[in-house]
């Protein structure tokens, strides 16, 4: 995608962000997102919500995520986390508990054709 950040931001709990959000490095959500999201590595803690068409590295939910979700690395689903709409990933991991109600596409590294 691009090169990797150390930068970490953070939409903290009662905050609601509409519209677009860009992110390099690491993104920490607390709050409310909507729209849409394109980044890195996204955390989604358990306060947190995404309600958005997202592109990411690799995502962490522990909150709630709805909308069409493309993790071109991992999507980890974490014990107090759901996660439902559409999903395209890389690696899937779903902890006892983690809920995923969603349309999923795992994609694997495709092997050069001899």
């Amino acid at each position: 995608m691009w090169n990797k950040s150390d930068n970490i931001s953070i939409i903290d709990e009662g905050l609601t962000v509409d519209g677009t959000i860009s992110a390099k490095g690491k993104l920490v959500i607390k709050g409310a997102v909507k729209g849409s999201l394109v980044g890195e590595t996204v955390i989604v803690a358990e306060e947190g919500v995404i309600c958005a068409d997202t592109k990411v590295a690799s995502i962490t939910i522990g909150g709630k995520f709805e909308g069409e979700l493309e993790a071109s690395n991992e999507l980890i689903i974490l014990s107090t986390g759901s996660c439902g709409g559409r999903v395209v990933c890389k690696n899937l991991v779903v902890e006892a508990g983690g809920i995923l109600n969603a349309d999923v596409n795992c994609i694997s590294k495709q092997e050069p054709t001899k």
